[in-house]
């Protein structure tokens, strides 16, 4: 459920804000009739990713489960969300501050050309593409959890994600979103380290990663990650009840490294102290 609540909450506020950016500009050039492509473009996007994500998630649930090939697709999407997810928490990091400017300049041309058609488009690649990032990420953690528990975190991210752009829009609110980035961000590489931890259990499942029997703990029957504080657990920082040794140094690893590198100052952002005041002639 956290885990879910996280991915809707951080590109249900990135798509939103898009989507805000997009209406902003319109209004302020005097171009309210183009709000409806705005609408069609982004509704759109956002219907094909969910059918899209529902029959995957079907389609692989009944088609081999419990299987080997069931145990590589999954493999597989564990692979491709920890890559998508990384990638897209670094380059957000780099984009956020020129994010609004660049989607301004798209605006600018397709208003000066007056094409509905192509403001459509331009909303529906912008907000595509978090709207896949996010049915990647649901797949990936999908088969941690329980539907109602991915339902839950889904609602309430989006509800956090309408209701913090709905402020910035209407009532004018300043949000910290480099701050928000970054900390929603930190967080979802916790889940990309615990996706990785469940691609290394499964390779080791399959015999293709050495160390299988290698386990630190027992704590199935104590706290089981399938039920509970434990599934929580499991979701959200890739808590195994019974991890093995390469787990938890790759898990480990993978966060040591990957939190050094998003939290570390930007280039140019650091303080230099003030320069002497020149001296009275």
């Amino acid at each position: 459920m956290v885990g879910s609540l996280l991915i809707f909450a951080r590109e249900g506020i990135e798509g939103t804000l898009i989507c805000s950016i997009l209406l902003t500009y319109l209004a302020s050039a005097g171009r309210r009739d183009l709000f409806r492509f705005v609408f069609i473009g982004a509704g759109s996007a956002v219907a094909l990713a969910v059918t899209a994500g529902i029959v995957l998630w079907i389609a692989s649930r009944d088609a081999f489960i419990n299987s080997t090939a069931q145990a590589w697709f999954e493999t597989c999407v564990f692979a491709i969300a920890v890559a998508v997810l990384t990638y897209m928490t670094f380059w957000m990091r780099r984009h956020s501050r020129s994010m609004g400017k660049e989607l301004r300049a798209k605006v600018s041309g397709v208003v000066r050309g007056g094409s509905g058609l192509a403001l459509a488009l331009v909303a529906f690649v912008t907000v595509g593409r978090e709207a896949i990032e996010t049915v990647i990420f649901l797949l990936a953690i999908a088969y941690q959890s329980s539907p109602l528990q991915l339902v839950i975190g889904a609602v309430i991210g989006l509800v956090i994600a309408f209701a913090v752009s709905f402020a910035m829009y209407r009532a004018g609110l300043r949000v910290n979103l480099r701050r928000f980035f970054a900390i929603v961000g930190s967080l979802l590489m916790v889940v990309a380290a615990g996706l990785l931890a469940d691609a290394v259990q499964n390779l080791q499942g399959l015999g293709v990663l050495p160390g299988g029997s290698m386990t630190l703990w027992d704590m199935s029957r104590t706290l089981p990650d399938n039920t509970g504080i434990g599934d929580v657990l499991h979701g959200l920082v890739g808590y195994s009840a019974v991890p093995t040794v390469l787990q938890a140094v790759l898990w480990a690893g993978f966060l040591a490294v990957g939190l050094t590198l998003f939290l570390r100052p930007a280039r140019g952002t650091v303080s230099r102290p003030p320069s002497a005041p020149a001296a009275a002639v």
